[in-house]
């Protein structure tokens, strides 16, 4: 009599449902319009049935708690956190990643999940010089202009994207003094983004905190691709 053989398990399936219900304890304002909405954006890409309902894997949900931790952590924007998991998923190693974030391993081979655990993101000068490609003059021009800023002589992300974006401009002749505007313009920016989303940082709840910092960034978003229409829209009169 042959014994029986132990039944053989695919990979979890799970529906939209199910997974809110996973992600509900971390992340209590998610809804499936929201998973939705991620998914138009090309953050997740669950399977569909031949009735074309949805069926998410366990890597559907880790990739999504990978985009809604960016987002109420490090305030990225989506665009951002797309060219990480574009960089994830072509097996590459995400660059820029923000200081403390991870990969979990289900989204990424162990290998890589261990590397990017082990990254940290406190630089040195001397490292933020060699990331950046600036030299010294210009990061002390930097810090003297407000521009970028050092805890205990540690920079961070931001200080690193400032740093590299002010050496391509330096290339086209503007000096840090020349950007002054910018740093004005986006406390001005900041101002606005603080009023708007005040009616819900006033409360103390998670939840309208998790709201305010998602209109935060969405309200931030919209003001650049504004800033960049304009601009841009100048530019094209010139070949007019």
């Amino acid at each position: 009599m042959a014994l029986p053989q132990p039944e053989r398990r695919g990979p979890q399936v799970l529906n939209i449902g199910e997974v809110l219900a996973q992600l509900s304890d971390d992340f209590p304002t998610m809804t499936a319009s929201k998973i939705r909405f991620l998914e138009e954006k090309g953050l997740i890409n669950p399977k569909r049935t031949p009735a074309g309902y949805r069926q998410y894997a366990e890597s559907d949900v880790e990739r999504l708690r990978f985009v809604l931790a960016l987002q109420r952590d490090q305030y990225l924007p989506l665009k951002v956190i797309k060219d990480y998991l574009d960089a994830i998923d072509r097996g590459e190693r995400p660059e820029n990643l923000p200081p403390g974030v991870s990969v979990s391993p289900r989204i990424v081979s162990d290998e890589l999940a261990a590397e990017l655990q082990g990254r940290a993101r406190a630089l040195s000068e001397e490292q933020l010089r060699t990331e950046s490609g600036a030299s010294v003059p210009l990061l002390q021009s930097l810090l003297s202009y407000g521009l970028i800023s050092h805890i205990n002589g540690k920079f961070d992300e931001h200080a690193l994207q400032v740093a590299r974006a002010c050496v391509q401009l330096e290339s086209h002749g503007l000096e840090p003094r020349h950007l002054r505007p910018f740093q004005a313009a986006a406390e001005r920016e900041f101002g606005l983004v603080e009023r708007v989303v005040a009616p819900l940082t006033s409360r103390k709840d998670a939840a309208s905190q998790a709201r305010a910092a998602e209109a935060a960034r969405e309200i931030s978003e919209l003001c650049l691709s504004l800033h960049r229409a304009l601009v841009q829209d100048r530019i094209s009169r010139m070949d007019a």
